[in-house]
């Protein structure tokens, strides 16, 4: 039996918790750090939680604000 479709509003955002680390050459624990406020969303940056380097980016949207008619 193959599973029904996905209801609306699952899964929308994933965050890493292990990703690969071309420094340690493994895959590792990360920490995200913001490094961007836009207007249409905030930018995170993925370090590798022992060496530090970068290891990749994520970018969390947000909305648009909903147009108010009068």
């Amino acid at each position: 039996m193959r599973p029904g479709p996905v209801p609306p509003g699952e899964f929308e955002e994933f965050q890493a918790s292990a990703l690969f680390c071309p420094r340690c050459r493994t895959a590792r624990p990360v920490r995200e750090r913001l490094l961007l406020v836009l207007p249409d969303g905030e930018l995170y940056e993925y370090l590798c939680s022992v060496c530090g380097s970068s290891v990749g980016k994520r970018k969390a949207e947000t909305p648009a604000p909903p147009i108010l008619l009068s």
